[in-house]
């Protein structure tokens, strides 16, 4: 499938390699940026996505290398699947990098009614990591950290391919800077795969 569907969603920076992804890029966090949804009001869908649309049920992976400067709490930058309800409301589910508690994690977040968070600390040390987001056997969604050959899971969101009435689903990198200091948050990626039926 030919990559010039990539688009961007909030932000009008061009598509990089007018339309066929180069093997590595940047995306561009302006501050003031996030995805975030917590009770009781606050949803934040802000930040700039490079995606590709596909029907949901013809997922099967995606995967890339990627990497930044993580300076302010919360910068953070990945791999994100949102799946656009007929309704006109949204899930997601993003896996990255992100700074909290004074270091780069490994961080998944998942969007069904509300967000919820979980993180784990990033084995390199911080800057870097490669993730891959799998629909298994079992319909499930699996996020593993990729090192080397190496393929250790991190976590199991078990709703994503199970949900009905999905428009379309967005598959796309991510980067964000809630902070509202520090300018842009440059994240790099390279060696991007997206596979599907």
């Amino acid at each position: 499938m030919s990559q010039s569907q990539f688009k961007f969603a909030n932000s009008d920076a061009e598509v990089p390699g007018n339309g066929t992804l180069p093997s590595e890029f940047t995306i561009k966090a302006p501050a003031s940026t996030d995805i975030w949804a917590k009770p009781p009001s606050t949803f934040r869908f802000s930040a700039p996505i490079l995606y590709r649309s596909m029907p949901l049920k013809s997922f099967k992976r995606a995967r890339v290398a990627f990497n930044a400067h993580w300076e302010k709490n919360y910068d953070q930058g990945g791999l994100i699947l949102i799946l656009n309800t007929a309704d006109g409301g949204q899930k997601w589910v993003k896996s990255g990098i992100e700074l909290t508690h004074g270091r780069p994690h490994l961080s998944v977040v998942a969007k069904d009614n509300w967000a919820d968070w979980s993180l784990l600390p990033v084995p390199s040390g911080g800057n870097l990591a490669t993730l891959e987001l799998v629909k298994e056997k079992d319909n499930s969604l699996w996020i593993y950290l990729v090192e080397g050959l190496e393929k250790s899971p991190i976590r199991e969101v078990t709703w994503v391919f199970e949900e009905e009435n999905v428009k379309d689903l967005w598959v796309g990198l991510y980067a964000a800077r809630p902070s509202n200091e520090g300018g842009e948050l440059p994240v790099h990626f390279g060696s991007l795969v997206i596979d599907q039926e």
